[in-house]
């Protein structure tokens, strides 16, 4: 298995290019196919200490990297904010000092602040993982996004015929800017689609089209990703209602017949059936939902087996 890897942490995906990302992709299509669907351990990370430190709730994320660094052979350690002195009134760099001088060899970081995961790269010998920092990226969840494209789309998924439309929440949504990174560093054309004031024109900066018309963007999209809307870091309303809301951009079984018969769907969830997507679409053929669930456990072995070998 390839390791020609030599960055010290993953923070976000605007630092990598293509070569580095298909690397992760190629190393995380090894890893499902000889371990991670069959639950036998690797020695990849063997005496090596994995700390999950997830100031923010998750399920999915967190699992998966406690579960993912088991795998490799890691002892694994998961803080959660309810649990360590940041209720106390600690800071990140006392914490990160303290993971340090336990000789804590990666340490796996969700924050509320943009940024966190730089911060304790800069001053942490251990690697850093960023598993989500405020509104600013989720690189693991991008990876797996994309390696769930390639891998239902083919694997020589030709990245500049696809068309993938991103709906909701962008404002707010580090999985939609990870994504936006990604896919055009693959080559792939990328629309943003949600109300004004949650899909702001800066975007088109990104190099991606923005419009605010689902109806109008659906019979040429080749994947669709939903997002939902992050109340947890609005101070505001950024639309009338959800009822509006719904009518203008949840995705349901009469828009979906506007689609191209193979259109995947994609959710990073959690879902909000009903709301962004139906509940018969989210659980229909069409749907990746738990097929990126499983694909994030691969790409996060993929992950910590560069990273270790860096």
């Amino acid at each position: 298995m390839s390791t020609a890897w030599t960055r010290k942490d993953l923070l976000t995906i605007r630092e990598l290019d293509r070569a580095d990302i298909q690397l992760i992709l190629d190393t995380g299509r090894t890893f499902k196919n000889s371990s991670a669907n069959s639950g036998k351990k690797s020695t990849s990370l063997e005496g090596r200490t994995v700390v999950n430190l997830f100031v923010e709730p998750s399920t999915r994320t967190r699992t998966s990297f406690e579960l993912a660094a088991t795998r490799l052979g890691a002892d694994v350690v998961s803080i959660d904010s309810e649990s360590s002195s940041f209720r106390k009134g600690e800071t990140l760099k006392d914490t990160g000092q303290v993971l340090q001088a336990m000789n804590a060899d990666f340490v796996i970081l969700r924050h509320s602040a943009a940024g966190a995961p730089q911060f304790l790269a800069e001053r942490l010998k251990a690697h850093i993982l960023n598993a989500g920092d405020g509104a600013h990226e989720h690189p693991t969840q991008a990876l797996l996004d994309v390696f769930t494209m390639r891998e239902r789309l083919g694997e020589k998924c030709a990245w500049k015929d696809l068309h993938v439309v991103i709906c909701g929440d962008i404002l707010f949504s580090r999985v939609a800017r990870s994504n936006v990174w990604a896919l055009t560093k693959l080559g792939a054309r990328v629309t943003l689609v949600g109300p004004t004031t949650l899909v702001p024109e800066i975007f088109s900066e990104l190099g991606v089209k923005i419009t605010h018309d689902l109806d109008s963007v659906l019979p040429d999209a080749d994947v669709i990703m939903l997002l939902r809307i992050q109340h947890e870091r609005q101070r505001r309303s950024f639309f009338p209602s959800v009822g509006e809301y719904v009518s203008l951009f949840g995705l349901n079984m009469t828009r979906f017949k506007k689609c191209k018969p193979g259109v995947l769907i994609m959710h990073p969830g959690p879902v909000n059936r009903g709301i962004e997507i139906a509940s018969e679409l989210a659980d229909g053929p069409n749907s990746t939902i738990l097929d990126q669930v499983q694909n994030g456990l691969a790409i996060r072995m993929a992950v910590l087996h560069l990273l270790g070998g860096s």
